[in-house]
């Protein structure tokens, strides 16, 4: 006879996605209140800060009670070894750190020959170190609490059964439906620009810089670097493009960095494609 215990041992890697859109939504939901979705602006100048809070709610929850149902205080000795891992090699850590950063800065100067609108918004700030602080302070944040639900439970189990790429893939597509409620506004599903940012948001270049971090973490096992690469990227896209990027050029932005993104992920598959070929020989 199968018991509870049982079921969500088999069943765990399912069980941790619903609950983290579960735990996410919901406690988003008890913030925003009466209303609901999609949040009018006026609500979310008074509740925003605490909307993001409890977005990270989800994936480590979700992450820490599976960690404990299915492994027991050795999967919480497992977890925290790999948070703690830092003996990576310092070409890891320059990926993590620098990835997302110097690709957003070529990207945005790229596109600032055509219009300045998109100069990196540490160019053009009056208080540029507040931004700078800012995006860091947030990037660690967000990096550590995603990271322990996304890495620290679902990725490795995927990584059992599937590639880098197919898991990174999955997690990442997850991972972009996981933010639909904050970049859902109320005219959204009223035009193709606007239907067209949100599938961008969500759909474009997060998918290939998970990858980018599946394929770290695969060759570093290391939580900590993983939570890092997060960590970069968030204050990538905080403290480089410009906050009045919208419409048109905002697509633009999102879908050039994308196509970067998923240039440099073809480019790690050709590049291990080889080394497999030649470890085999």
């Amino acid at each position: 006879m199968t018991t509870l215990g049982d079921f969500i041992k088999k069943h765990s890697l399912p069980i941790y996605f619903v609950l983290t859109f579960v735990f996410t939504w919901g406690c988003m939901a008890l913030v925003i209140g009466p209303g609901g979705f999609p949040i009018a602006a006026a609500r979310f100048e008074a509740v925003g800060p605490l909307v993001y809070v409890a977005m990270l709610v989800g994936p480590s929850a979700a992450g820490l009670l599976l960690t404990g149902l299915v492994d027991g205080k050795a999967g919480f000795r497992d977890l925290l070894s790999r948070l703690l891992r830092w003996r990576v090699g310092a070409r890891w850590y320059a990926v993590a750190l620098l990835t997302a950063p110097l690709l957003a800065m070529v990207v945005l100067l790229a596109l600032s020959l055509f219009s300045p609108e998109f100069l990196p918004a540490l160019f053009t700030a009056e208080d540029w170190p507040s931004l700078l602080v800012s995006g860091i302070a947030a990037g660690l944040a967000v990096g550590l609490f995603e990271e322990l639900g996304w890495t620290g439970f679902a990725v490795p189990r995927m990584r059992l059964r599937y590639g880098i790429l197919a898991t990174g893939i999955v997690v990442g597509l997850l991972w972009g439906a996981w933010h639909f409620l904050p970049f859902w506004e109320s005219d959204t599903f009223s035009g193709a620009l606007p239907l067209a940012l949100l599938l961008a948001r969500l759909f474009s270049w997060l998918p290939p810089y998970r990858v980018l971090m599946v394929w770290v973490y695969d060759h570093t096992e290391s939580l900590l670097v993983v939570i890092l690469m997060h960590a970069s990227l968030v204050f990538s896209t905080l403290a480089l493009p410009s906050m009045e990027l919208s419409g048109v050029p905002l697509l633009t932005w999102l879908l050039v960095w994308a196509a970067v993104l998923w240039g440099v992920v073809g480019a790690v598959v050709v590049a291990g494609g080889r080394q497999s070929a030649v470890t085999a020989q």
